[in-house]
């Protein structure tokens, strides 16, 4: 039985002083019907609360730690930077350094502009979308996220062509009005949508593999579609990449599955677990920005000279390593170990991975779309989640999350996930 005793009373605290005791929702363990834990100390795949209960960690700062937690590159990158300085809001080294990475993996990006997290990256992408093509109106697709954007917590309208309503308290419908919502993966929606607004559409955004409904991957060429319509009509396609970036490939999944968008958004990996964010993409498009366009954006921690070593020292260890092709065998690995794990208690559930990310649906039909988990059986995968909780294995507190591999964990790590899934399994179902 995991001991909990200092978890409750800093979360009793916590809720006195932090709305819902957390300072992002997903935390507050929801979803699960239960209270969090609060977390110690990490390193490698290993996290350890304030109890002293140990886990093998699949959620890894919800990307971020892809060499596991604290990798001594990083916290040598860091400590050397911290030396010289912890921010200056003047331009330095690092930056350059960061951005030649970044141009250099990314197909798409030409220029890029560092921001301080993936929120602010989409944010901008937008507001540049729209001052490079003078349109308004967006696409986006529901059960993609894209941070906590006013022009993108839009809710899908009440018909299939109709632009969205607010899906939070505070953002303005008339904002939320020039969105449109779409179902992901439905081709008939999307060249719908162009045929009647394709003249009036700034840009398409898409997470190109959605992993903020668990992991949704595209049909084949749905994808190319986009990129076609987009392309056809003047608007531009935006990937949000935050997740996938240098994560599922060096270049994510426009270098994965050979699609350019026009903007990109990233973050997490580039910082090392440290907060940032970045944006890039064609140059004639950002060049648009200040100061020498007129879509304006600024931020004095940006390029912060800490995220930007660490976020350096990770890429170029993982490029040192291979540590991409490392993943894709241990992801490849992990996944045989379930579908070994459901042949034993005789189902067969649905799984979903692209090289490091990961998540197992508990539905046996296909998954397309939000719609399609929205039908997954939640209780189910509460009862997975506690009983794997209890055997020592951290996987996301909701299934509309992605599960994530570092190069840290090992065969016995392996080994011993697999065990405690397929005994989770028997629990979920007894």
């Amino acid at each position: 039985m995991r001991k909990t005793d200092l978890s409750e009373k800093l979360f009793a605290k916590a809720k006195t002083m932090i709305p819902g005791g957390v300072n992002s929702p997903v935390r507050a363990f929801k979803n699960v019907d239960g209270d969090p834990f609060f977390v110690q100390h990490a390193r490698g795949s290993r996290i350890w609360d304030v109890d002293g209960n140990e886990m093998i960690d699949y959620v890894g700062t919800w990307g971020p730690a892809i060499l596991g937690h604290v990798p001594q590159v990083v916290q040598e990158a860091i400590a050397q930077a911290t030396k010289e300085g912890v921010s200056f809001g003047i331009p330095n080294r690092y930056e350059v350094e960061m951005a030649q990475l970044v141009c250099d993996l990314v197909p798409s990006v030409e220029k890029v502009r560092m921001v301080n997290s993936g929120t602010e990256a989409t944010m901008t992408a937008i507001r540049l979308a729209r001052g490079f093509t003078g349109r308004d109106k967006i696409i986006k697709f529901v059960g993609c996220y894209h941070g906590h954007v006013d022009s993108l917590l839009v809710a899908a309208g009440s018909g299939a062509l109709t632009f969205g309503s607010p899906d939070s308290a505070g953002v303005p419908a008339d904002l939320a009005a020039l969105t449109m919502a779409l179902p992901f993966n439905d081709f008939e929606a999307i060249e719908e949508a162009f045929q009647k607004y394709g003249d009036e559409i700034a840009a398409v955004i898409l997470e190109p593999v959605p992993a903020n409904a668990g992991l949704v991957l595209p049909k084949d060429g749905y994808l190319e579609k986009v990129r076609e319509l987009t392309r056809s009509s003047g608007s531009l396609l935006i990937f949000d990449e935050v997740m996938t970036g240098f994560r599922v490939a060096p270049g994510g999944v426009q270098e994965r599955m050979g699609i350019t968008p026009d903007l990109t958004a990233m973050g997490k990996i580039i910082g090392g677990g440290l907060p940032v964010g970045a944006f890039g993409g064609r140059a004639d498009i950002m060049d648009h920005l200040a100061p020498d366009g007129p879509v304006y954006q600024a931020g004095t921690l940006s390029g912060n000279p800490l995220a930007m070593a660490a976020g350096i020292a990770q890429l170029k260890e993982m490029q040192r390593i291979n540590g991409w092709q490392q993943l894709e065998t241990i992801g490849q690995n992990f996944e045989d170990a379930v579908h070994q794990g459901l042949s034993a208690i005789g189902k067969d559930l649905t799984f979903k991975r692209i090289g490091s990310m990961f998540c197992l649906y508990f539905a046996e039909h296909p998954i397309w779309n939000v719609s399609d988990v929205m039908k997954t059986d939640f209780d189910a995968f509460r009862k997975f989640f506690w009983a794997a909780l209890e055997r020592g294995v951290y996987f996301a507190p909701s299934l509309y999350e992605a599960g994530f591999i570092s190069v840290a964990h090992s065969e016995e790590d392996m080994q011993r996930t697999a065990e405690v899934a397929t005994e989770a399994l028997h629990a979920a179902y007894a």
